[in-house]
């Protein structure tokens, strides 16, 4: 067990364990953004920095088909930052909560070496939730858009260039109409952090579950992390319906896999500790 793995169980019940968790018709997700783990300061400008730290929690609300409402907001900030710096951070912040109608409702603020966001978000189910766990066999897998530019981005990163403001490493393009529309129709769902390789294999394994692949998904694509795109299953039966809502949303719909008895192996490296 990795060391993710063992904080999560101690802590585990029958609510914890998704993107979110639901409890009387509500969402409540958080994700943490480092400096110097999510990002460099180099990397990136304050205000990207705050627009990434949201989108990056609204999206854990998205695939539990909730609607972002509210958020609370934890920041751990240098106390070399200058009150100019300090307000891009906030409007990065300020401006991505406004564009998916979220009210930022408190939180706290304390003095770090580095620049730590923690933001949690509340938001309202729509109908029903969906969860990592229901998977049957024979459901098709899919994920939304085109994988592995995050990997892409962040190996230029490494290598001293710069991205542009658009780049999905810096502003990932999340797919909230789409996916409430589809949602009646999809088992199980959650967003491509990690890698579509890990997250696939934490999906079948809560399922007890193996994959066919039905098409070849190369290296780059399979481990490009950062993504946010959609991972989500579905009955074959509703293939033809799920086509034509991302055609209608102009959204690229990659149809990879199906599930099997078995299970799914992931032999990549642990990243979290």
């Amino acid at each position: 067990m990795d060391k993710e793995k063992r904080i999560i169980s101690a802590f585990a019940n029958s609510i914890n364990g998704d993107d979110g968790a639901i409890v009387d018709g509500y969402c409540y997700s958080k994700d943490l953004f480092c400096e110097d783990i999510h990002f460099k300061r180099s990397w990136m400008s304050l205000e990207q920095i705050g627009a990434k730290a949201m989108l990056v929690n609204i999206s854990d609300a998205i695939v539990m088909n909730a609607t972002p409402k509210y958020a609370l907001l934890g920041l751990s900030l240098p106390k070399c930052l200058d009150m100019k710096q300090i307000k891009s951070l906030q409007k990065g912040l300020l401006d991505t909560a406004k564009e998916f109608g979220v009210q930022i409702i408190g939180g706290d603020t304390t003095a770090s070496d580095k620049i730590n966001i923690s933001i949690t978000i509340i938001s309202k189910v729509n109908q029903k939730a969906i969860f990592r766990k229901g998977l049957k066999r024979g459901d098709l897998l899919a994920f939304s858009g085109k994988l592995g530019d995050s990997l892409k981005g962040l190996n230029i990163l490494f290598r001293g260039g710069k991205l542009h403001s658009k780049h999905r490493f810096i502003k990932p393009k999340l797919r909230q109409n789409f996916f409430y529309d589809i949602a009646k129709k999809v088992r199980v769902s959650m967003d491509i952090s990690d890698g579509l390789n890990k997250d696939l294999s934490r999906m079948l394994f809560l399922n007890h579950l193996g994959v066919k692949f039905l098409k070849k998904i190369d290296r780059l694509s399979l481990n490009s992390g950062e993504e946010y795109e959609i991972l989500f299953a579905f009955d074959k039966k509703h293939k033809a319906l799920i086509q034509n809502l991302a055609k209608k949303h102009r959204v690229k719909l990659n149809i990879f896999a199906k599930t099997t008895t078995g299970r799914y192996k992931f032999y990549g490296r642990e990243h979290h500790f």
